[in-house]
């Protein structure tokens, strides 16, 4: 199969496998219910994925990819870090509570082995957060904030940017946000992040005449 023909067919059976979660939940998504849905066959789905788990933890790191590779990009560009933050801001937070990783957290709650969290964590919050620590060590190189621990940093923007909109979003208790919702939050997470770890004015120094 050609490369471009198998990322398509990749991408039915994604969708598929979504679509068979939201129905069945991730005990009863099995690969065979994923097969047919995305018809294809079911020894298709172990030879490229290996078990459930591998087919999930694919979509993870897909999920997270677009997130990765906008701000690699822009880190190796050597764009403004915070226009970098501003930039990719809006579309980590929509990754998060989008349809889609919320029904990974869901799955990755209900699977007993704890595989598919160790993979949901691997693709991303240990996959971007050491890239938004290179862009908050080069604010701080840059003069533009002021920190000790650059992973305390991190956290502190993660936090200011997602806050409980994850663990609302999967328990049902908050509706998807707007795209106007997405951007105003990341704006005003970048905004107090550069409130809270704004740079000591430096001293006047006079000289004497």
């Amino acid at each position: 199969m050609k490369d471009a023909s198998k990322e398509e067919r990749k991408r039915q059976i994604a969708q598929a496998a979504y679509t068979v979660l939201e129905k069945k939940g991730f005990s009863g998504a099995s690969m065979l219910a994923i097969a047919k849905a995305a018809k294809a066959s079911n020894e298709t789905l172990y030879r490229w994925y290996g078990d459930k788990i591998g087919l999930f933890s694919e979509l993870v790191a897909s999920n997270a990819e677009e997130v990765r590779t906008q701000l690699e990009r822009e880190l190796e560009a050597k764009e403004s870090p915070l226009e970098i933050l501003g930039n990719v801001g809006p579309m980590l937070l929509s990754v998060l509570v989008g349809e889609r990783a919320i029904a990974l957290n869901r799955a990755a709650a209900a699977d007993g082995t704890g595989q598919l969290g160790k993979a949901i964590a691997k693709a991303g919050r240990d996959t971007i957060a050491p890239l938004i620590v290179q862009t908050l060590l080069r604010a701080r190189d840059l003069g533009e904030l002021a920190f000790e621990d650059e992973h305390h940093a991190a956290g502190l923007y993660l936090d200011l940017l997602v806050g409980d909109m994850q663990i609302r979003r999967a328990i049902g208790q908050l509706p998807c946000p707007s795209h106007d919702e997405i951007h105003k939050r990341a704006n005003t997470a970048l905004e107090q992040l550069c409130a809270l770890l704004s740079p000591p004015a430096r001293a006047l120094v006079l000289t004497p005449s």
